[in-house]
């Protein structure tokens, strides 16, 4: 890991171990914007953004923070144009490939969700020799959502539930509950994320993790993907643990002061 900044350095000092997020997802945006300003065409902002994601990695790792879900290709970034595509799933094959991605080997237990069978078989091969050599690590799950889609995996749910009632392998319809059909989904298993943080100032979404972010925090900074450095991720940890998870109840000490006025 790098030296703190003086500034970064005050934050991390700011930062509760006790309150950190456990699951923290990321929409990558900005690429594009990034090479379109530096006159460079669009696959150059891509490959500057994994500079970006090797210093949240490490940051996340250093952080002790269980859970990194980054949103790396939606099941409609296929409509880009043809050599943007091409060019962003030949990068996707040789991330896996790089020593810079292998030295985290030990470190990240790598996970793909997504319709991941609508990739090319090349890109599905990297990414299977990349579950299975960190299948046994613990300090880090680092999942990437690649051709995903939030309505996707929803869909992709029912479906499963379908086939399993069919097959008469589910409870009676009244026991069908949120965490029966949250086994369902790509996510199976981990917690919802408590922070998404969003890049470029774009105030959406853009159907991410729809049914998992029902209570998540978010954080939008107008900071471009290849600009995002661990600075800007200390700044979205200090900002999350300032606010009050009430996941739709009432705050006990806010209610007694309110009752007494």
């Amino acid at each position: 890991m790098r030296p703190l900044s003086s500034e970064e350095r005050k934050l991390w000092s700011s930062i509760d171990p006790s309150k950190m997020p456990r699951h923290i997802a990321v929409i990558m945006d900005g690429n594009g914007r990034w090479a379109k300003r530096r006159m460079l065409p669009r696959i150059a902002g891509h490959r500057a953004a994994i500079d970006a994601v090797k210093d949240v990695v490490d940051s996340c790792i250093e952080l002790k923070i269980d859970i990194l879900t980054l949103f790396a290709f939606s099941t409609e970034n296929w409509d880009r144009p043809k050599p943007e595509v091409d060019g962003l799933m030949e990068l996707l094959a040789n991330i896996a490939k790089t020593d810079e991605t292998k030295r985290y080997v030990d470190k990240v237990l790598f996970r793909a969700i997504g319709r991941i069978n609508g990739l090319p078989r090349s890109i599905r091969d990297v990414l299977a020799e990349s579950m299975e050599r960190t299948k046994n690590n613990g300090s880090l799950v680092l999942n990437l959502a690649v051709n995903y889609s939030g309505r996707a995996d929803i869909v992709d749910a029912v479906r499963a539930l379908l086939r399993d009632a069919a097959s008469n392998r589910l409870p009676p319809v009244e026991k069908i509950d949120e965490k029966l059909f949250e086994k369902y989904l790509y996510t199976a298993g981990l917690p919802d994320p408590d922070l998404l943080i969003r890049t470029s100032g774009e105030l959406r979404i853009s159907n991410f993790l729809l049914w998992q972010i029902a209570y998540t925090e978010l954080w939008i900074t107008p900071v471009l993907w290849p600009d995002f450095r661990r600075v800007n991720l200390l700044e979205a940890i200090v900002d999350y643990q300032k606010r009050d998870r009430r996941f739709g109840k009432v705050n006990e000490e806010t209610s007694l002061k309110e009752s007494r006025i």
